[in-house]
């Protein structure tokens, strides 16, 4: 199922109105939809590499939007839909730990998973359930999302379709680049603050399954 849906993603690259796909597969995939809206972005950029900064920031946007769906999901809906969302898309196992994580440290997770394959819908979801300051959410699914969707945008942009093969091969050793320079200031922090030693990170990762609020 997964492959024939990611067929048909794809076939949107050549559509007539793949600006408005681009846009409805960015915003879907921040709170339900399974796959992600990169290989779309790359195949329309690689299409027509002058608008690439705008497809960029039409998937930044979209992304930004529905990442609020998902928020309202896990704030309002989560025994009801998010439980249920969560179990289909495989993720339910994670909930506890991207629970336990994002109330430790909040935006910074957020940014984290800009560089990194977590599912952005589960970042989403946990972040209503938890209620993390709205603010705080939308400012951080902003910078997350436009470092990898307008990054991609820029790139086309800037040098045009012999990019593609630069950005399959060191797009992700960017990405771990500027993980490892996140981490390690997180770190410096954390130990500043008391919280280093990695006590969070050992709580986290052993993070017991949570209930739904009564």
């Amino acid at each position: 199922m997964l492959t024939h849906l990611y067929q048909w993603m794809l076939a949107k690259a050549a559509h007539r109105h793949a600006d408005r796909w681009l846009f409805a597969i960015s915003f879907m995939e921040s709170s339900f939809f399974p796959i992600p809206p990169h290989p779309l972005l790359g195949l329309m950029c690689l299409a027509n590499p002058r608008r690439a900064l705008w497809f960029g920031f039409v998937c930044t946007l979209a992304s930004v939007l529905g990442a609020l769906v998902g928020y309202a999901i896990g704030y309002f809906l989560y025994a009801s839909v998010g439980t249920w969302l969560l179990d289909v898309l495989g993720l339910t196992a994670k909930f506890p730990v991207a629970a336990c994580y994002l109330r430790e440290y909040g935006a910074e997770i957020i940014l984290i998973k800009g560089a990194t394959p977590i599912p952005f819908k589960l970042v989403t979801i946990t972040a209503g359930f938890i209620a993390l300051p709205l603010f705080t959410f939308i400012w951080a699914s902003a910078l997350s999302r436009a470092f990898q969707f307008m990054l991609v945008g820029f790139l086309f942009w800037k040098f045009g379709a012999p990019i593609k093969a630069f950005i399959e091969k060191y797009l992700a050793l960017v990405s771990a680049g500027f993980l490892v320079l996140l981490v390690s200031g997180f770190v410096i922090i954390g130990l500043w603050s008391g919280k280093g030693h990695g006590g969070a990170n050992d709580a986290c990762s052993h993070a017991a399954p949570i209930s739904a609020p009564a």
